[in-house]
């Protein structure tokens, strides 16, 4: 009788084994297609941010928000920033992406769209446009404590932002046919990017077109805060750089002398 019990307990066992279902594979970890702009990790003010595809982004804390200083200005994604479009920054989310945010000091729910990097104050989460700081009430008071989720209105992925181009390689130097080198010039050849009114979307900027050239941010006697890549050797490779800044979204790039 023993040994009929035991049969029948390894007979249900098995059983029940076939009749479990395999554990479902994991899906893949997400590529970003053409047009969205994950970016590599950066540091501002000494902090290292590292973009990520984060889908369950949920979050509380600081929004704020940027307007005329920076109208018509290039965003971190390329893109012009316009101030009366329901877009907003993050540091690390992809670009472009969807969140909604809740104002929890009086209810109020928008969804917009990340386009751009910041904000780089500490207990700060999104920085929102003057458009959607407006909608949301919090262009008046100019800080809200706020909900930010993650939510994907087109989709698995967000809708994708024009494509951005790829920077071209720089020209080689020229090299100088007459035996004796010209002299070099009289002061030092940069490319000018932009001139923004914040300092750590400045400092962001120059660590995002790192891989065009070396570049750095400083104040200029108007109070902006320049951002240049450079000292180049010669004319065809700023020239070179300032193409592939360009081709970046940053239109108005242009040569100067240091």
């Amino acid at each position: 009788m023993r040994f009929a019990s035991l049969a029948l307990l390894l007979l249900l066992a098995a059983c029940a084994g076939r009749d479990r279902a395999p554990a479902p594979p994991r899906p893949p970890a997400a590529e970003a297609p053409p047009g969205v702009k994950l970016g590599r990790p950066y540091t501002v003010f000494g902090r290292t941010y590292v973009p990520v595809d984060d889908r369950s982004y949920d979050e509380e804390g600081i929004a704020s928000w940027y307007g005329p200083g920076f109208h018509r200005l290039a965003t971190a994604s390329g893109e012009t920033y316009d101030q009366e479009a329901l877009t907003a920054a993050h540091r690390t989310l992809p670009m472009p992406s969807w969140v909604e945010v809740t104002n929890l000091d009086n209810g109020r729910r928008l969804v917009v769209r990340i386009n751009d990097r910041g904000p780089f104050v500490e207990g700060r989460i999104i920085d929102l446009s003057r458009r959607s700081a407006e909608l949301l009430g919090v262009d008046r008071p100019g800080l809200a404590r706020v909900r930010v989720r993650r939510v994907f209105p087109q989709g698995d992925w967000a809708r994708a932002a024009p494509p951005l181009v790829a920077p071209q390689p720089a020209a080689a130097p020229v090299r100088a046919a007459a035996a004796a080198p010209p002299p070099p010039p009289a002061r030092a050849l940069f490319v000018q990017v932009a001139a923004l009114s914040d300092p750590g979307r400045a400092q962001f900027l120059v660590a995002d077109l790192a891989d065009i050239a070396p570049g750095a941010a400083s104040p200029s006697p108007s109070g902006l805060w320049r951002v240049r890549l450079g000292p180049f050797p010669d004319e065809a490779a700023a020239a070179a750089a300032r193409e592939a800044a360009r081709a970046r979204g940053f239109v108005d790039a242009a040569l100067v002398l240091g």
